[in-house]
């Protein structure tokens, strides 16, 4: 469907009252913080970033070599950025979905699908071996057709991705109105390699199980510059310094600690709002009974999942860059984009208008040319690096965690072979060329959606590039 452009008349009502904070990070159970570093300490392996990236290097390290000793600072509090206000789709995939695989390593594309299926499978054992209470629910994904041009295209996609282990299926409209009831469907494709999960909570477990093992973790410590040094590197806080061995830089959208990665990465700014709980007529009028997540097909996607206590998380569409990278607090909170939102919530479900949003939230996250992860080392193999997730990482930072202890260990592995792990994106040009190149996508995007995804030249000649820009 094509989104109305005039806000809808409901929408500004629906926000009354609402909470503009995360809606998972608003938990009683949420963890006290622990110390701030205030001293000099010297370490095997330190962990730079408390989000998913970070928490997974730490543990799989400890899990290789139980006597390492391993430290991870964070700038706030574990999980406070996009790890613990993300949509929770924990995706098999690390290429960022078949198709953009396809298009950029086709040859070693059926060994990615299978190390992702590998990798999802590992999470959910993990979750279960240290009894992490997360909400996790490996219910799987649905991509919906909303305009005609897009149910061909869907249905290819389930016949092309066969070949290379994927078992997609498609529902025809009947089908897929069984299973979620709104009038914009006319299609769609489930992948069965997807679970759910509360992020925030999955962060926690993850936070819990490292202090379990003897990570030392300080939070409210931010990294304030490092130096290369003969045999270590010596990282300085605010109020402490850190010699280390070996670093292992798990940072995503915030200011790349290597001045180098700020070529290669920007900050995205995504927004999502929280409804209140469904009522049991409300759950009727929708069914999703399964919780399966949910992603629209247009270039200018919606993401949504439901919750355990029945509400409907509803995020995506806008993805806003900000002058020169830029990356405050300050722009968490959009109401423009909220009001436009939930005015799109409305036109997905008008059986549910009247219904309230108790949360309203954003942050930034880190993409990059090619809409998947890379990594790469820095002081002669001292530090190793994975960024670039562009909003799939809730899983695949597992995978990026295993390819940084890869590299920081010398291990040899299928993995860190691949073509996908030894090659970089294309960097964005500097500003005011990166604001104008961005913007212009954006506007092409939102262009295409509007005329049947017919993509124009400037699109066309990103793709020539490989340059993304179509998710």
């Amino acid at each position: 469907m094509t989104f109305a452009k005039k806000p809808h008349p409901n929408a500004l009502k629906s926000l009354t009252n609402v909470t503009p904070f995360p809606f998972w990070l608003d938990d009683p159970n949420r963890p006290e913080p622990e110390a701030t570093l205030t001293n000099a300490i010297s370490t095997d392996l330190l962990i730079i970033g408390g989000g998913f990236s970070g928490l997974w290097t730490a543990l799989l390290a400890k899990e290789i070599n139980p006597s390492r000793d391993i430290v991870l600072i964070e700038a706030g509090e574990t999980g406070c950025a996009a790890s613990g206000r993300n949509g929770g789709f924990i995706v098999a995939s690390l290429t960022h979905g078949f198709e953009n695989g396809l298009k950029r390593w086709p040859n070693e594309l059926a060994t990615l699908i299978s190390l992702g299926h590998s990798n999802l499978q590992a999470i959910s054992e993990t979750i279960q071996r240290y009894n992490i209470d997360c909400d996790f629910l490996p219910s799987g994904e649905l991509t919906v057709a909303t305009e005609p041009y897009q149910v061909e295209s869907l249905r290819s996609a389930a016949l092309s991705a066969a070949p290379y282990g994927e078992k997609y299926e498609w529902l025809e409209q009947d089908m897929i109105r069984r299973q979620v009831n709104s009038p914009s469907y006319l299609g769609a494709l489930f992948n069965p390699h997807c679970a759910m999960a509360n992020p925030a909570r999955l962060v926690w477990g993850l936070r819990k199980a490292c202090l379990a093992t003897g990570v030392r973790i300080f939070e409210h410590t931010p990294a304030m510059g490092m130096n290369n040094e003969a045999k270590s590197i010596l990282v300085k806080t605010p109020y402490g310094s850190i010699r280390a061995n070996r670093v292992a830089l798990g940072t995503n959208a915030f200011k790349p600690l290597l001045n180098r990665l700020s070529n290669y990465i920007v900050p995205v700014y995504d927004y999502a709002l929280m409804t209140e709980p469904l009522s049991s007529s409300q759950r009727e009028e929708i069914g999703w009974h399964g919780r399966q997540g949910i992603g629209d097909s247009g270039n200018q996607f919606h993401y949504y999942r439901t919750t355990q206590d029945g509400r409907i998380l509803w995020g995506g569409y806008d993805a806003i860059y900000y002058w020169n990278n830029g990356v405050n607090p300050l722009l968490e909170i959009n109401w423009e984009s909220f009001e436009r939102l939930a005015g799109h919530f409305f036109e997905t479900f008008p059986q549910l208008d009247g219904i309230r949003f108790t949360h309203a939230w954003g942050g930034a996250i880190d993409t990059c040319s090619r809409f998947s992860p890379f990594w790469g080392k820095a002081f002669g193999g001292k530090l190793a690096y994975s960024i670039g997730f562009t909003g799939l990482g809730v899983g695949a930072t597992r995978f990026g965690a295993q390819i940084m202890l890869d590299l920081l260990d010398g291990r040899q592995s299928e993995r860190n072979s691949l073509k996908m792990v030894v090659t970089k994106p294309t960097p964005f040009p500097p500003e005011p060329a990166r604001s104008a190149v961005i913007n212009i996508t954006r506007w092409s995007l939102d262009q295409a959606d509007q005329h049947q995804g017919r993509r124009n030249l400037w699109l066309k000649t990103l793709d020539a590039f490989g340059l993304g820009f179509d998710s």
